[in-house]
């Protein structure tokens, strides 16, 4: 979450799906049943929020959920139409709603910067969002890059990595690039 801040002045938009999303869900105040949280970023991701908003970025959470009742491959997928997600169920992928505004916001993107899945993309009742993700970034008539081990197996398991233009399995290394950090595998290859 803390990369994100650094990257406020350098979007347009975001789109925080998948565990992240429901960190900033709850901080907004939104139910999110048995999903995961992680509360030691809580006061990261309010601030994040609100400098979003000072700074005019939009930021994109889903609007709507398919759930389960436990983290299992044999889960039955139920659509929740709401940002809540009820007492007792885990959140396991975006919804329809999600993922149409998702589209909108990446179809005419001159960048494209993805890391991470937007559900549980190795589980194929769960697997919508991410797909319809890699295949709108596959669309994109812009730049795009993928950094991520999890998000590089998605857009494999999908056939659609041949169609963006930058692949990287280094998730948290390409994030702190883009960044502006320093890598040390890159400061010592320009020392040579």
């Amino acid at each position: 979450i803390a990369v994100l801040e650094s990257l406020l002045d350098k979007a347009d938009a975001f789109i925080i799906g998948g565990g992240m999303a429901y960190t900033f869900l709850k901080e907004q105040g939104k139910t999110v049943g048995k999903s995961l949280v992680e509360n030691e970023y809580a006061d990261t991701a309010h601030s994040f929020l609100d400098n979003a908003a000072r700074r005019g970025v939009s930021i994109l959470l889903p609007r709507d959920h398919i759930v389960a009742d436990e983290f299992i491959e044999s889960a039955k997928p139920e659509l929740i139409d709401d940002e809540n997600i009820p007492d007792g169920k885990i959140a396991m992928d975006i919804g329809p709603k999600t993922i149409s505004e998702m589209k909108k916001l990446i179809a005419n993107a001159g960048t494209v910067v993805w890391n991470g899945p937007m559900g549980v993309f190795e589980f194929d009742a769960f697997s919508q969002g991410t797909l319809e993700l890699a295949k709108t970034v596959a669309d994109c008539h812009g730049m795009t890059v993928l950094g991520g081990g999890d998000s590089v197996a998605a857009v494999n398991k999908f056939n659609l990595s041949e169609r963006i233009d930058h692949v990287s399995t280094g998730g948290g290394a390409s994030l702190e690039y883009l960044e502006g950090r320093v890598l040390p595998g890159i400061a010592a290859l320009n020392e040579e």
